[in-house]
């Protein structure tokens, strides 16, 4: 029964579970976000499609914005602060007892500017370099054996050339190393929840224990002094011109943008899954788009290539003709021809033209193709 009371125990101490579904919160908005872009990138890739390329910068520095506001505003990251949840600089000594028959929050607790500092680097620089290295994995061939793939071509390379140079020395250490690095990343964080969970050390991550700042739920003090900062607003005297009020709502529209977040979030996520439901095969959106006229015109065959356009492998099935990879985001071109959006749109864009069949093609005839 000790589980409904909070006799000799923290009342303020969050959960193993709160402080895994803030985390978890943080890690949903990026690849939410890059999906939305996605999605209208693919209509308007002039604007979108450089920032969806480097969308991890992109995400980098929106976020530092937003978590620089919630850290000095609100002592905690957007996550956790839409948990309820807080900052603290950790006192040397915990008197729990005494604070709560005074009342009030210690100034000495609230955070500095060199703990926001540092609170911002473990909340963005550390996920960004992270998502760097995996990508960087990835791109040398991570997790995949080179002997599925080896036609016979590599070990003629490497015959040739028996001098191996340093970076790629370089490439393959970091390519060995690097599984067995981030196992021993997550298997240091999985000690620090089951030690936070067993309560053998205050602070479920090992930097805040570094930073001496532990989390905390929102207390009853913490909830008055908000609600007395939105209520003793001084009031403000009558503007005498409109640059004033201009100036004023330029100033205050970008913080009052950046608190709404918490009410915009879960908004936005209702509305992405709705749309994604509707646009999924089994949706009342399939059954309404079907013609009542019976089934759809086949499409033309597909034109010959050019004798000096991109050559085509038919033995090769879904490999883009351009950058002879696998397709990714599949797109056809008037000539039937289906290539990588991204490599379609920059040739079609730089020669107005298939790069197989020489067949005139412009950006708003790039069709996506779905599986």
């Amino acid at each position: 029964m000790e589980f409904f009371n909070d006799v000799g125990g923290d009342p303020h101490k969050p959960s193993i579970f709160e402080l895994v579904a803030q985390e978890q919160l943080r890690d949903l908005l990026q690849p939410a976000l890059k999906y939305v872009l996605s999605v209208f990138a693919q209509r308007y890739p002039r604007y979108l499609l450089r920032i969806v390329n480097r969308h991890e910068e992109f995400y980098g520095f929106l976020m530092f914005f937003i978590e620089r506001h919630y850290l000095r505003k609100h002592g905690a990251s957007f996550s956790e602060n839409f948990y309820g949840l807080k900052r603290r600089r950790k006192p040397l000594y915990d008197l729990d007892r005494t604070r709560a028959a005074v009342g009030g929050i210690p100034k000495e607790e609230k955070l500095r500017n060199r703990d926001v500092r540092r609170s911002l680097f473990f909340l963005i620089c550390l996920p960004y370099l992270r998502a760097k290295a995996q990508d960087y994995y990835e791109i040398l061939g991570g997790g995949v054996d080179p002997n599925v793939l080896d036609d016979g071509s590599i070990r003629r390379v490497a015959d040739e050339h028996e001098e191996e140079h340093i970076s790629q020395r370089l490439r393959r250490v970091f390519k060995l190393a690097y599984p067995w690095i981030n196992m021993s990343y997550e298997l240091w964080l999985m000690s620090y929840n089951v030690a936070y969970l067993f309560e053998r050390t205050p602070f479920y991550r090992p930097w805040l224990g570094w930073m001496g700042v532990d989390l905390r739920r929102l207390s009853a003090d913490d909830f008055r002094l908000m609600n007395n900062a939105a209520q003793n607003i001084p009031p403000s005297t009558h503007p005498k011109n409109l640059t004033t009020v201009i100036g004023r709502l330029i100033y205050k529209s970008p913080r009052f943008l950046l608190d709404s977040l918490k009410v915009l979030l879960p908004t936005a996520i209702f509305f992405v899954k709705f749309l994604e439901w509707w646009y999924s095969p089994s949706s009342p959106a399939r059954s309404l788009s079907a013609s009542p006229l019976g089934p759809a015109v086949q499409a033309p065959p597909i034109l010959k290539p050019h004798p000096q356009g991109v050559e085509v492998d038919k033995a090769r099935y879904g490999e883009c003709p351009l950058c002879r990879k696998m397709i990714s985001n599949a797109t056809a071109l008037p000539s039937g021809y289906v290539f990588c959006y991204r490599c379609a749109y920059d040739y079609v864009e730089k020669h107005a033209k298939c790069p197989v069949t020489f067949l005139p093609a412009r950006i708003w005839q790039l069709r996506k193709v779905s599986g």
